[in-house]
């Protein structure tokens, strides 16, 4: 029978944990490797390097993210402080961590972008002809702009469009960037209303910057539809302060998060008729109703939908509004809707509110009533 051996199965269990697909190379295996038909991307490191233990992470899941593809492109390390000081040296290697792509004959050139696993990918992508399997990011819902694009969408008369002048190197547009990226879903559904941004630290955007006077970063601008003069945005650069502004601007109603607020759809004048509709008996109540549809013609779909309303608490009863409400609430919270669905559901929601509202209301304000009252007597 076998006996089983403990330190052999956590040493064989160690092994697969600390498995890489980044290859160690040295002066005993880099000529088998490099310039033998396939290109690669090596790092020359120390191992007392504090920048080469930051990108090490990165590095495995560059090597991840190319493993698919070991025959064609290879991602390796060197330890040019170690065994590999020779190659160092005979690459010029200066710094840690160096940098260097080979191409499939072995010649060597700097690699000098980014050290994000976007970047790393993206070149060795670029030069080997091969794909990662780095799940590429959803994109984004801000509109970006240039030149070429600006005036077409800013300068539109029927649009209402919010820009961020940016610069890529700026630390305030980098913490602003995803509370806007965020704002941006949150107008999605609001093809008038438009969160855009343009770098205009870019030479091709320069002269554009200059035209609206941008001399920091991020500078925030309004371009209102139909012409109107172009206004700074001044107002705090959390998402409630820009949905609030764009809501106020834009005539919308969005709520923070994705959505529609609570406001969407209500009509003033229909829910007062709604109010006058539930407390009206009788004759009153059918003239209540012959009011709203009035009120109602040619004012939209959420306009009918309280006249739909009354016309189903005079055939169930008032018990549909509860009934009705939660049936709705229950799917809103569900999500699995497209988002035009979704706005649709919240806009009946928030009618069917405007039916029980002010009955909530003043049985709030009688509870309040009475204890102020037993409050007094005590």
């Amino acid at each position: 029978m076998m006996r089983f051996s403990l330190p052999l199965f956590l040493s064989s269990l160690l092994a697969v944990v600390v498995a890489s697909n980044v290859l160690d190379l040295g002066p005993d295996n880099f000529d088998a490797v490099i310039g033998k038909g396939k290109p690669g991307l090596v790092e020359f490191f120390a191992p007392w390097c504090g920048h080469c233990k930051n990108l090490a992470p990165t590095y495995e899941q560059l090597a991840d993210a190319f493993s698919h593809a070991k025959d064609k492109v290879v991602i390796a390390k060197v330890d040019a402080d170690g065994a590999g000081r020779p190659l160092g040296q005979k690459y010029e290697v200066s710094g840690y961590p160096t940098l260097k792509w080979f191409d499939e004959n072995g010649n060597a050139e700097a690699y000098e972008g980014g050290r994000d696993l976007d970047a790393l990918a993206t070149f060795v992508s670029k030069k080997s002809g091969v794909k990662s399997n780095i799940k590429p990011p959803p994109p984004p819902a801000t509109l970006i702009l240039d030149a070429h694009t600006f005036d077409d969408v800013a300068l539109d008369d029927t649009k209402d469009v919010l820009v961020t002048f940016t610069a890529p190197w700026c630390g305030h547009c980098k913490n602003l960037k995803p509370i806007y990226e965020q704002v941006a879903r949150d107008f999605e559904p609001e093809s008038n209303c438009i969160v855009a941004n343009i770098d205009a630290d870019a030479a091709l955007n320069k002269e554009l910057a200059g035209r609206y006077g941008v001399a920091s970063y991020p500078t925030i601008k309004f371009f209102p539809r139909g012409g109107k003069e172009v206004e700074d945005y001044e107002g705090a650069r959390t998402e409630e302060a820009f949905v609030n502004f764009l809501n106020e601007k834009c005539g919308t109603n969005r709520a923070v998060g994705g959505g529609l607020n609570d406001q969407a759809g209500r009509l003033a004048e229909l829910d007062a008729i709604a109010q006058k509709f539930l407390a009206a008996v009788g004759t009153a109540r059918d003239v209540a109703y012959k009011e709203g549809i009035a009120l109602s013609e040619g004012l939209g779909s959420a306009a009918q939908y309280y006249v739909r309303v009354m016309e189903r608490i005079v055939k169930d009863s008032e018990a549909y509004i509860d009934k009705e409400s939660k049936r709705l609430a229950s799917i809103l919270n569900k999500r699995t809707l497209a988002s035009a669905k979704l706005d649709e559901i919240k806009v009946k929601l928030n009618i069917l509110k405007a039916f029980v509202s002010q009955k909530l209301d003043d049985a709030e304000q009688e509870e309040v009533n009475a204890f102020g009252k037993a409050t007094a007597e005590l």
